[in-house]
């Protein structure tokens, strides 16, 4: 049994283990933050109230019908059956049905509807244009954490060649080739690299902290990333010309729709103001009955006089003698109610001129933002070719210093000055890589390219 129970306690806690440091990929993370993103959560809250609001437009067009009912106790003295007054006590109730429908009034309901949808549409590209600003920022952080991952192996890579030079420079103090003091110097190197590797090692959990905490996760200790394959830099690629990307982009960018959406909706509202001006014609009916415990049913006599004959009528009775029937049509025409209906046309006018100042406020931002994008790729291009002939010539003159240090012709100084050189120029390329990929993932982005790694 104990052969047995061992390799499934072991299977099983490498495989839980397994779960815990599952590694996320960019679409995952994206794909969460969708689902969990509270801030998206209720921009989709909104939508849906938006929603409600456009099917309860629908409804209007039905019929209203409503029901009623009461029951009353009465005390004291009254008239009475047979014209008299006394005290009595009686109870009475009554029941009855209601209905009204609109039939005509300048089709406000049915321009109602549309603006409704149009408004409903809206909120759906706020919702998409929440999720897409999202998925730029995760995104972000994203590319900061791989950017920090490979800042901390560069970092380690140093400390490890100032380990290795230790161990050259103690034989050759050791033979008398180099002093003393330059072991000391590099062992002081190696210290000062140590915490370059603990800071870095800082950086990296800081920045998986920053996008574990935009996922919202509850356990972020736990979060990593996996390494993608990154695309390959070259300079021959092309960067689109930014008009063509703005002219593109205005078909499908979400803000661009939302602002649409708005303008068409705030036109709608402008018919539903001057409809106000037309008449109303409305429908409505009423069928009731009531019911009085003291009511009498009345008859004749043997002789053929009239006569109460039951002191209560029965209650299917009276609601039968006492029902009441109506139906009737109203007619409403406007003729002055205060200049109300023209402010509202006035501002309603306001409010079209106001979606229209907004769609080409949204224009001019989208083609700001285009314009900005595409001159930071093209930037972090040129940067980063720069920076890699830069690492190309400085690991040549680190390669010369350090063989002449190792034959005693160069100090530790000018050593470790030559070799901070090459690492802080890894360093800059490095930083310009990643600069590049965000910049040209944002130019793409803008030319409706699905954010991907």
């Amino acid at each position: 049994m104990k052969k047995i129970l061992l390799p499934l306690i072991a299977i099983a806690f490498t495989f839980s283990s397994a779960n815990a440091q599952e590694k996320w990929s960019l679409e995952k993370c994206i794909n969460y933050a969708k689902e969990h993103n509270i801030d998206l959560q209720l921009r989709k809250l909104d939508a849906e109230v938006q929603a409600n609001n456009t099917k309860q437009s629908k409804f209007a067009l039905l019929p209203n019908l409503n029901g009623s009912t009461r029951y009353d106790f009465s005390y004291g003295r009254t008239l009475k059956a047979d014209n008299t007054y006394g005290d009595l006590n009686t109870q009475s109730g009554s029941v009855g049905l209601s209905a009204n429908v609109t039939l005509f009034e300048g089709f406000q309901k049915y321009n109602s509807i549309k603006k409704n949808e149009l408004d409903l549409q809206a909120y759906l590209q706020d919702v998409e244009k929440a999720k897409e600003d999202l998925a730029l920022n995760i995104t972000s952080s994203y590319l900061n954490i791989l950017f920090n991952k490979e800042l901390l192996y560069i970092a380690q890579e140093k400390l490890k060649v100032t380990k290795l030079q230790i161990k050259r420079t103690e034989a050759l103090v050791e033979a008398g080739t180099l002093p003393k003091g330059t072991l000391m110097e590099q062992n002081a190197q190696a210290a000062r690299e140590e915490l370059e590797v603990v800071n870095a090692s800082n950086d990296l959990d800081l920045a998986l902290l920053d996008l574990a905490q935009l996922l919202d996760l509850e356990k972020p200790a736990d979060f990593d990333i996996s390494v993608p394959e990154l695309p390959v830099l070259n300079a021959t690629r092309s960067m689109v010309d930014p008009e063509s990307v703005f002219i593109n982009a205005l078909e499908f960018r979400p803000e661009i729709k939302a602002a649409k959406y708005r303008l068409e909706s705030s036109e709608k509202g402008l018919i539903l103001a001057k409809g106000q001006r037309s008449p109303r014609l409305t429908m409505s009916g009423y069928w009731g009955s009531s019911y009085s415990k003291d009511f009498p049913e009345y008859g004749l006599d043997v002789n053929g006089d009239p006569a109460i004959i039951r002191e209560e009528m029965r209650l299917s009775d009276q609601l039968s003698n006492r029902e009441n029937k109506m139906f009737g049509f109203n007619l409403s025409i406007p003729i002055f109610n205060g200049g109300q209906v023209n402010r509202n046309i006035a501002n309603a006018k306001i409010d079209i001129n106001r979606s229209k100042l907004n769609m080409e406020n949204r224009k001019n931002g989208l083609r700001k933002e285009i314009q900005q994008a595409h001159a930071n790729a093209k930037a972090a291009m040129n940067r980063y070719f720069s920076s890699e002939t830069a690492v190309s010539s400085t690991e040549e003159a680190f390669r010369y210093t350090e063989e002449k240090f190792n034959l005693g012709l160069v100090n530790s100084v000018d050593y470790n000055q030559e070799k901070n050189n090459l690492f802080q120029a890894k360093s800059i390329l490095l930083q310009a890589k990643y600069e590049y990929i965000f910049r040209t993932k944002i130019l793409d982005f803008y030319n409706g390219i699905e954010i991907k790694l």
